[in-house]
């Protein structure tokens, strides 16, 4: 591929070098470098690719572009950027031939419920027959194959990787999470969102090498609204003046407020044969009654959010509501059948505000008694142990309190951690370190009506102690319990 083509509607100045360049291959991981690669220096937090050329070139690059002076070799081409991650997403856009023109691209941002919806829309889809693909922070998906994910939304050269395998596997569409870092870091830049969606803002991801403060945080968010057609906001969210600031799409809005595009009316809880759900209308611009098997009335949003998208497709009526009675998310409130007399599910709420969230939404459902069972990673702020325990201590009848990741502490200094916090409050507790036996103790004590969850986990399938990733899935601890002890469990 000539270097020309790659570096088309690039803003960048030839510093040193010459431009009738055929390019072998683009990088921006010097591991990677081969004869002829294009290599794009990136200015990371921790480490600085500019100290790589030398390296690069002796591995075969004959292209670099840069955003820093250096001191030019003969025979290699030198490109000035003024920010080489905004290089790095055009020239891979342009490296994988523009794939997001030949597909539906829906982006979707927000503090919560990115995931569920983008799973939510992807059923939908599918169901109407639209070919899906699907980036986010569990996996990306391109027709059979699922890749485990490293981050929310990958570096853009890896999105524009999977979107050319998504339309040479013949996929219509995609939709993806994009996080603020995304947004702040161009890894979706480089083309247009079809769609860009907004589901709400609450203070996170704030501190060191993150975003300064929460200012910062909202206008992150609010740049995905300036690269797409249409923009879908959760119009209740107080912050919804702050994202739409300079927004260049056209405006749809959702929620329970009456100047919202999408109604929410008449919202039902049900509670039926140790399943969980909801029911409601949606009035104004469409009229229908949607029911999903994903409990809470935080997935009233999730699912009017999936609707919004949908309806932009032409989705007709009685295949959003087939999609979204089945759909599944793997680890964010997802039910696990063990008995029809109780409810059991398996959450990735992992801090105090996600375990707030989900326990106050499922006191909703009065449920016999409420049982939380949690840990708390190791090598991460003792104030999460402290906070989480006391939230579950105040909103469970019953804490179990056990292991999660203890990465290179003890878990019984974890645990106490926790109990500090459970100590705030006046729920009861177990602590049972080995966390099989934890999730054994609460299936063999739930009680008729009582709703178990198992928080922190969600999609993980891995326990990590003193270095080593050990192999740990709920699911399958869950099925082993009920084998082995299945008589003791009504």
């Amino acid at each position: 591929m000539k270097l020309q083509e790659i570096l088309n509607t690039l803003d960048c100045t030839l510093y040193a070098g010459d431009m009738d360049k055929e390019i072998s291959t683009l990088a921006y991981d010097s591991r990677k470098v081969v004869k002829d690669s294009l290599f794009v220096c990136i200015s990371g937090t921790t480490k600085d690719a500019h100290e790589f050329i030398p390296e690069v070139i002796e591995k075969g690059a004959t292209a670099i572009i840069i955003e820093k002076d250096v001191e030019p070799v003969a025979g290699i081409t030198y490109i000035k950027v003024e920010n080489s991650r905004l290089a790095l997403a055009i020239t891979s856009a342009n490296y994988f031939g523009n794939p997001a023109r030949e597909l539906k691209t829906i982006g979707i941002t927000g503090t919560k419920g990115k995931t569920t919806t983008t799973y939510m829309v992807k059923s939908i889809l599918e169901k109407a027959g639209i070919k899906t693909g699907l980036i986010g922070t569990i996996e990306a998906i391109v027709g059979e194959n699922h890749y485990p994910a490293a981050n929310t939304t990958p570096e853009s050269y890896r999105v524009q990787e999977l979107f050319r395998q998504m339309v040479d596997a013949g996929l219509d569409a995609v939709v993806m999470e994009v996080s603020s870092q995304a947004l702040m870091l161009h890894r979706v830049s480089g083309f247009t969102f079809d769609i860009g969606v907004f589901t709400n803002l609450e203070p996170d991801h704030i501190g060191e090498n993150e975003h300064k403060d929460f200012e910062d945080y909202m206008h992150c968010k609010s740049l995905l609204f300036r690269q797409c057609k249409t923009g879908i906001f959760n119009g209740d969210s107080q912050h919804l003046e702050g994202i739409l600031q300079g927004h260049t799409c056209q405006v749809v809005t959702y929620g329970y407020g009456k100047d919202n595009d999408l109604r929410v009316e008449n919202v039902e809880l049900l509670n039926e044969n140790g399943g969980l759900g909801v029911r409601y209308d949606i009035t104004g611009r469409e009229n229908m009654t949607v029911e999903t098997n994903v409990p809470g009335t935080f997935s009233v949003y999730n699912s009017l959010t999936a609707v919004a998208i949908c309806k932009q497709f032409k989705v007709t009526e009685d295949k959003i509501k087939e999609a979204l009675k089945n759909v599944y998310v793997k680890g964010r409130i997802e039910l696990v059948p063990v008995s029809n007399k109780f409810t059991v599910m398996i959450d990735y709420a992992h801090n105090a505000m996600a375990l707030e969230s989900l326990l106050t939404t499922l006191r909703e459902y009065e449920p016999g008694r409420l049982v939380c069972l949690f840990g708390c990673g190791g090598n991460r702020a003792k104030s999460r142990r402290y906070e989480m325990g006391e939230v579950s201590s105040k909103l469970a009848d019953l804490t179990v309190v056990t292991s999660d990741n203890p990465r290179d502490e003890e878990p019984m200094d974890i645990i106490n951690d926790i109990l500090i916090g459970v100590h705030k409050a006046d729920g009861e507790y177990v602590t049972i370190p080995d966390r099989k036996e934890a999730i054994r103790y609460c299936l063999t004590k739930a009680k008729e009506g009582d709703i178990v969850v198992l928080a922190g986990k969600g999609h993980e399938d891995y326990q990590e102690i003193k270095g080593v990733k050990h192999h740990m899935d709920e699911r399958e601890l869950i099925a082993d319990i009920v084998k082995e002890n299945g008589h003791d469990i009504i």
